[in-house]
């Protein structure tokens, strides 16, 4: 029996290992695919046979379980999960293969902590109890994770995007065209929107019109100033009004809008430090003045 659980342990071992080195080198691996290939990250409905013969062991396993699982949970939610992963900047991770990884998680900590319940010897009530949690939060923590991250990116472009205009107000007015425009603004911009323009610019190389390649832009980075930006640009094409015309009115446009957003925070500001104010600063004012004459109060009291 112990032979087997040091088995079962040694299995547990190398499986975190595995998942922590993918962890490590996820993000350094998500930036290549993400620029190096366009051609497999996630707008197809299948997996490039480049791309499986570089996946894990882990990688295989979550796929196949996301093709089991994926029909009962339909088309309809794993395109919403495409949509979220997109967003998230996940471009070559599959939603069935996340499905995948989802279900592992969650198994796989349910057998650690029965695994830790067999070498301690304790499986009372509270041990089965466990279980569903444990179980829940696997499946639960990897989706929560990814509309955090995709949250954060969202806002990050948005905030990045006036720069961006800013720098196409400049190019286009100096002479360049829109695209060459584009080209040179995404060569001094890093972060989410540097990328997002970069692979808007790798699929109009590969043959989309500028309009397609904008149309997908705003689909994975759907935010308001990202459809305000694709819509002036294609309204601009269609109607034949000059560039640098809509992007000043468009710079216009942004300034005005990251005015109102901060004036919005600024107006929350006094609701949430409500909270911490009444629960947390004035009991301890309350305790530090009131206190000693509260209790100067009661010793008078209680000597007469």
């Amino acid at each position: 029996m112990s032979f087997i659980v040091l088995l079962i342990g040694l299995a547990l071992l190398g499986l975190a290992g595995i998942l922590f080195l993918r962890v490590a080198t996820f993000s350094r691996a998500r930036a290549v695919d993400a620029l190096g290939q366009i051609d497999s990250y996630g707008y197809t409905t299948h997996v490039a046979p480049e791309a499986q013969a570089r996946t894990s062991m882990v990688g295989t396993l979550a796929t196949s379980l996301g093709g089991v699982a994926a029909p009962r949970f339909g088309p309809e939610r794993e395109g919403r999960m495409r949509e979220l992963l997109l967003a998230a900047g996940f471009y070559s991770t599959h939603p069935r293969r996340f499905l995948g990884y989802r279900l592992l998680l969650a198994a796989g900590l349910v057998v650690f902590r029965v695994w830790l319940a067999v070498v301690s010897g304790n499986a009372s009530t509270f041990f089965f109890l466990t279980l569903p949690v444990i179980a829940a939060g696997g499946w639960y923590l990897p989706l929560r994770y990814v509309k955090m991250r995709a949250r954060k990116r969202l806002n990050e472009i948005d905030a990045e995007l006036p720069e961006l205009i800013d720098l196409l107000v400049v190019t286009v007015e100096a002479g360049l065209g829109f695209v060459g425009a584009l080209k040179m603004s995404a060569e001094r911009l890093g972060g989410p929107l540097g990328q997002e323009v970069r692979l808007t610019l790798q699929e109009q190389t590969m043959g989309l019109s500028m309009s397609e390649a904008l149309r997908n832009l705003q689909h994975r980075a759907d935010t308001p100033g990202m459809q305000s930006f694709s819509r002036a640009v294609l309204q601009g094409e269609t109607l034949g009004v000059p560039t640098a015309e809509i992007m000043r009115s468009l710079a216009l446009e942004m300034r005005k809008r990251r005015r109102a957003a901060a004036e919005e925070k600024a107006q929350k500001a006094p609701i949430k430090i409500l909270f911490p104010l009444v629960f947390l600063i004035f009991p301890a004012m309350f305790i530090v003045i009131l206190f000693p004459a509260v209790y100067d109060f009661l010793r008078t009291f209680s000597a007469h």
